[in-house]
């Protein structure tokens, strides 16, 4: 049994909704502050995470990921070291999730180029930008560094401004 904890973080992305989860086991279970994070979300966002009843408000939950968010968005780190909850997707969500995970940051690749990662071809293309889409963890998996094969800003789930400033901050196309 999971208890779901949230938080909201002010970010240059607007206030960025955290959700995540505390086992049952505790802190030791889940790293240091015990949460496992399911949800990262921007006011907005299609299919963006919304506080339900029962979740329990718990800032301090969130410090560390709070902490290396800051630091991302001031352009002092360049990745994510959070523990992740085993989240909802289907078996092809959760190839393409991870594919998004191994870009490098300040790169940027196509959708096609994800499908191929995923070994879906042709139609698979759209299939990709669907799963990406669904993306639940905005910025920590960078979904916002894929684009149009023709280098255009395509379908961001926190909207093209925002695709745009995160690319920004890594110094990649924007």
């Amino acid at each position: 049994m999971t208890t779901t904890v949230y938080a909201r973080v002010e970010s240059p992305l607007g206030e960025l909704l955290l959700v995540g989860e505390v086992p049952a086991g505790g802190p030791d279970a889940a790293g240091a502050a015990g949460v496992r994070l399911r949800s990262l979300s921007v006011p907005g966002q299609k299919g963006g995470a919304v506080v339900e009843d029962g979740w329990r408000r718990d800032p301090e939950a969130f410090a560390e990921i709070a902490r290396q968010l800051e630091a991302y968005f001031a352009g002092r780190s360049t990745r994510f070291d959070v523990p992740l909850a085993q989240g909802a997707g289907t078996e092809f969500q959760r190839r393409v999730w991870a594919a998004l995970e191994s870009i490098p940051y300040g790169s940027t690749v196509s959708y096609g180029e994800v499908a191929a990662l995923v070994g879906a071809s042709g139609a698979g293309v759209r299939a990709v930008g669907t799963a990406i889409g669904r993306n639940p963890l905005l910025v920590v998996r960078p979904c916002h560094r894929v684009i149009g094969a023709d280098g255009a800003l395509r379908g961001y789930a926190g909207g093209l401004e925002r695709k745009r400033l995160l690319l920004g901050i890594e110094g990649g196309a924007g």
